[in-house]
């Protein structure tokens, strides 16, 4: 289900035009396009064990249950490579998504690019200023100077690739995962079989797409 602003916005034009640019560039191993997003999930235990499946019945969990608390989930997804990780973490801070990008930048895959085009969306902790939380200055710039951000617009998350894929791993879930351990398990899992089978994005939305479909967006230009 798409989000979109109520009424004419260049705003919303802007950065939506630039994402959908990025998304139709071939591709460069120099400049690996790298989608990131996150979320977070309920950790939930159980008081007694679940009833097991049998023919004609689903799996069947008690109503009681203990919370365990959240675990944060980072994706980073490379949709022209068919590549992506789930980094836990126990919080969502700027510093929490700084030590991500660090990994990103510093990973053995990327020890090559000269940039890492990185697209997500606009949450205050996502630009270079979080690096300073988490880095010295030093350091932070070094981070910086890898990276080439592009915003999704506000209202626009359905176009961060990184979402859908989240939303994949999301169905494969099962109803309840009971802690942070478990959870690593199920993320370890589901990366090696989707990265296995290099599952990728083929986004076919264009900005000539946009301006017919969503054309109510654009402002109205006199003259």
């Amino acid at each position: 289900m798409w989000c979109i602003p109520p009424k004419q916005s260049g705003e919303f034009v802007y950065h939506m035009e630039d994402v959908l640019e990025v998304y139709h560039r071939p591709y460069d191993r120099r400049f690996p396009v790298v989608c990131l997003d996150e979320t977070f999930k309920q950790l939930i235990g159980e008081v007694r064990e679940p009833l097991p499946p049998m023919p004609g019945r689903v799996e069947r969990y008690d109503s009681v249950y203990v919370r365990n608390g959240v675990a944060s989930l980072f994706m980073t997804f490379e949709p022209l490579a068919g590549w992506r990780h789930v980094e836990l973490s126990g919080s969502r801070t700027a510093v929490d998504w700084a030590r991500v990008v660090k990994g990103l930048v510093d990973a053995p895959r990327y020890r090559h690019a000269e940039r890492i085009v990185l697209v997500m969306d606009q949450l205050n902790t996502h630009g270079p200023w979080s690096l300073y939380e988490a880095f010295g200055p030093d350091e932070a710039r070094r981070i910086a100077a890898r990276l080439e951000i592009h915003h999704t617009p506000k209202h626009g998350s359905w176009l961060n690739m990184a979402e859908i894929e989240l939303s994949a791993f999301e169905r494969d879930l099962p109803e309840r995962v009971s802690d942070a351990s478990a959870m690593a398990c199920h993320v370890s899992a589901w990366e090696k079989r989707r990265n296995g089978a290099k599952v990728k994005a083929d986004w076919q939305f264009t900005t000539p797409d946009a301006r017919v479909k969503l054309r109510k967006l654009y402002p109205t230009v006199d003259g």
